[in-house]
C-alpha cells in the first residue's frame, strides 16, 4: 500500500476524525501519529483542518491546535459560524472542505500519496480528481463503529481503505497516560492555596 520512495501528505478533517476516534473509543496520540506515517514514506507535509468558536473565552480545542502547530502539524482553522435553526436550537457550522480540497490540489504536483482522513463523501470528487492527476489517495475512517463513519462512495473511490480501528495501537492514546494527566491535574489543583472571603 505505502512505498518508502513515495512523498506522502496527511489531510485530517479534524472534526471527522475526532467523532471516529470516539465512536470507536480511543484517542489519537497525534505525535504517534506523525511518526507512524514518517515510517510509511517522506512525510511531505501534516494538515489539520477544523473550524473554531471565536468568540468563546477557552476553546477546549486550543491545546491541541496549539499542540499541533508546534510540532509538525500545518493547522488550519476558520471561524465557525453560529445560527439558530428553524426549531429555535443553537447550531454551530464550520464545514473545512474547500480548504482541504484547495490544499490538497495544490500540491498535486508535489506529493505522490494522499492520506485523507475522514469518511466525509463530499470527499469523492477530490479523491477522483487527484487520482486523475495520477495520485494514489489513501481514506481513513471506520466500518467498524455501530454506524460507519464513511460514506460508500468516498471509500470505493480511494485506492486503499484504512480502517483507523486497525490503527489503533499504533497510533492511540495510552488510557494511563489520560488517567495519569488527570490525577496529576487534580492534585495541582488540591496544592493551590484558597482564598478565604471572611
Amino acid at each position: 500500500m505505502f512505498d518508502p520512495r513515495e512523498k506522502i501528505a496527511l489531510f485530517i478533517d479534524g472534526a471527522n476524525l475526532y467523532a471516529t476516534s470516539r465512536a470507536l473509543g480511543f484517542d489519537i496520540d497525534y505525535k504517534k501519529l506523525l511518526t507512524a506515517f514518517q515510517k510509511r514514506g517522506y512525510l511531505l507535509r501534516a494538515y489539520y483542518y477544523t473550524a473554531m468558536i471565536e468568540d468563546q473565552e477557552y476553546s477546549s480545542i486550543r491545546p491541541l491546535i496549539d499542540w499541533l502547530d508546534y510540532n509538525g502539524y500545518t493547522v488550519v482553522t476558520k471561524p465557525a459560524k453560529e445560527f439558530t435553526d428553524a426549531m429555535g436550537r443553537r447550531k454551530i457550522k464550520g464545514n473545512m472542505d474547500i480548504e482541504l480540497a484547495v490544499d490538497a490540489m495544490e500540491l498535486a504536483e508535489t506529493v505522490d500519496h494522499f492520506v485523507l482522513f475522514s469518511g466525509d463523501g463530499d470527499f469523492r470528487s477530490l479523491v477522483e480528481a487527484l487520482q486523475r492527476k495520477g495520485r494514489k489517495v489513501s481514506v481513513v475512517s471506520t466500518l467498524s463503529s455501530q454506524t460507519p463513519m464513511i460514506a460508500d462512495d468516498l471509500r470505493r473511490q480511494a485506492d486503499h481503505f484504512i480502517d483507523l480501528r486497525s490503527l489503533q495501537t499504533e497510533i492511540g492514546r495510552n488510557p494511563a497516560e489520560r488517567e495519569a494527566r488527570l490525577a496529576r491535574r487534580l492534585e495541582a489543583d488540591e496544592t493551590l492555596p484558597v482564598e478565604d472571603n471572611d
